[in-house]
């Protein structure tokens, strides 16, 4: 007996007319899903690496806070999330590295602030030793490790920020040949720059900052060191082997003098000057000069009007 298949041909047709429509439809709320899951992915590893060099610069409060790391309030820590943990590798490496620097921060101002009483002692009772050689020389290495305490204090003041600058209007000349000649070094000065050009800054730290650079100047350079004033930069150079490579790369570093041929010091004089020049708002260049020489340029900001 024969039946015709017509009626069902036509179901296999729609049918397969179904499946084709729902297959497309399918691929495309994957493909659609998958992009919006690699976008976001995509986000949040560039969040992550952002946060990441605001790290390395120096910002140890940033923190990527990842909503669903176990480390952060509220996250809730469950399944298997490779971003999240890695937010949370990075939060807590930033949070460790931030409370060993406080620490050391910290210890590093007790001892000084420790050091100063013995030390002042210890400079009265020399003062009351006979006049001679032995005891110019116990002078002379006290009043260098008061010298180093009192940098030391500085240093920890200005790495916990809460140095705060008194800004006024000044002509860069004018300051800076008085901060010169008050300096006692020596050193020649020139006033290369237009005079109607005025800065705002802190004078008692930009005395601070062109006596610490002249100081490394005369300590580690060479005769004749010169002090110049061109608008509202200040530059002091002089005709030493100048600066080593890995300090104008990466700028100066407590204890560390570089080269052996600049000579010996405790490396705090430039670290010093720059965090000084942070804080009034300037700023630091090194260069080397050609065929020889160290330079240090200090760009201060200009007073509006």
């Amino acid at each position: 007996m024969r039946e015709p298949l017509g009626e069902q041909a036509a179901e296999m047709a729609e049918f397969d007319r179904q499946l084709i429509v729902s297959g497309a439809v399918v691929v495309v709320l994957a493909a659609l899903g998958g992009a919006g899951l690699a976008s976001r992915l995509s986000r949040e590893l560039r969040t992550a690496a952002a946060t990441a060099r605001r790290i390395s610069q120096g910002d140890l409060d940033a923190r990527i806070g990842h909503p669903r790391s176990p480390d952060v309030q509220g996250g809730t820590g469950h399944g298997k999330d490779e971003v999240a943990e890695l937010a949370a590798a990075v939060d807590t490496m930033a949070a460790s590295l931030q409370r060993r620097l406080v620490a050391e921060q910290r210890f590093t101002a007790d001892v000084a602030h420790e050091l100063r009483t013995p030390l002042t002692g210890l400079h009265t009772a020399a003062e009351l030793l006979p006049r001679c050689r032995p005891t110019e020389l116990v002078l002379d290495r006290v009043q260098a490790l008061r010298t180093l305490t009192e940098d030391l204090l500085e240093v920890a003041r200005l790495d916990a920020e809460v140095e705060r600058p008194d800004l006024e209007v000044h002509p860069p000349a004018e300051l800076v040949e008085g901060i010169v000649r008050r300096s006692g070094y020596g050193v020649k000065f020139v006033a290369a720059g237009p005079d109607d050009v005025f800065v705002r800054t802190d004078a008692r730290r930009l005395e601070r900052i062109v006596a610490n650079l002249v100081a490394n100047a005369r300590r580690h350079g060479a005769d004749p060191v010169e002090v110049r004033v061109a608008g509202p930069v200040v530059t002091v150079s002089d005709q030493g082997p100048g600066f080593p490579k890995h300090l104008l790369a990466d700028g100066p570093r407590r204890f560390q003098t570089g080269a052996r041929e600049r000579g010996q010091g405790t490396g705090l004089g430039l670290t010093i000057a720059f965090g000084q020049a942070q804080v009034i708002g300037a700023r630091v260049e090194l260069s080397n000069a050609e065929p020889c020489g160290a330079v240090a340029a200090v760009h201060l900001p200009e007073a509006d009007g």
